[in-house]
């Protein structure tokens, strides 16, 4: 499913924030922060709150984590490096897609992508679901907002759209990373309701309905005139052969 561009503003010290996203894209920037992330592999540990977990970077990897849009920074008084808080959808994302951080239990240790996936269904039971929900914006380079809420008062009260994401699991089982494959998402859109708007959609319907019925009538009038001409030359054929017999 396609969905309609984005409407870009202005900001407030008139920063054209379309050049700035054309100029830094999502796909770049999650690109460097795999290459960042890929040779250290920072720990996240469980359990964070929520259910997902904390992760710590050293500075630099700070900047790109915020840039990413990956997770919400935590303050640790008297900690040398910098923290954030991971849902477990960002958490098994960072593992399992971009293989970049590793991710150790309380007791410190080392979790596999099998045993990620049966911790997160066991505290969720719709974490496949919501997992799948949040990797399929992410492929398309999607920030994803985690607050339901929000969205909704985003989309009634400015003009923005709301994607509502319906996963179909069908019979699969879902005991492993491998069902990812077999859930199907379908996209659905819910935007604003302006009268105005329907109006101007309904008066430009009904045109297009008027100019439809319009064609419709001239090309009827006009298969019926050629009918007509045929058969008055038919006829007139007709009598001019009748003519010549009578005469011969």
């Amino acid at each position: 499913m396609d969905l309609p561009g984005p409407r870009w503003k202005k900001g407030k010290d008139g920063k054209d924030f379309s050049a700035l996203a054309a100029a830094n894209p999502m796909s770049v920037i999650v690109a460097e922060l795999k290459a960042s992330f890929i040779s250290s592999k920072p720990v996240a540990v469980l359990p964070g709150p929520g259910g997902g977990a904390i992760l710590g970077v050293e500075p630099e990897q700070a900047v790109i984590l915020n840039r990413a849009a990956f997770g919400h920074a935590v303050e640790i008084a008297a900690a040398q490096k910098h923290w954030f808080q991971l849902s477990p959808e960002e958490v098994f994302y960072l593992c399992h897609v971009l293989n970049c951080i590793r991710v150790e239990s309380h007791d410190k240790k080392q979790m596999s992508d099998k045993q990620l996936w049966n911790h997160f269904r066991s505290m969720s039971e719709s974490f496949p679901e919501m997992y799948k929900a949040y990797s399929h914006l992410r492929f398309k380079n999607w920030v994803v907002w985690s607050d339901l809420l929000c969205a909704l008062r985003a989309s009634g009260s400015v003009a923005k759209t709301l994607l509502v994401l319906t996963i179909s699991s069908g019979s699969c089982e879902l005991s492993s990373p491998d069902c990812l494959e077999q859930l199907v998402v379908h996209e659905r859109t819910i935007t604003r309701w302006i009268p105005q708007q329907r109006r101007e959609q309904r008066s430009e319907a009904s045109r297009d309905e008027a100019n439809r019925e319009e064609l419709i009538s001239k090309k009827e009038s006009v298969e019926f005139n050629l009918w007509g001409v045929i058969l008055g030359f038919s006829v007139l054929s007709s009598l001019l052969v009748y003519k010549l017999k009578f005469r011969q």
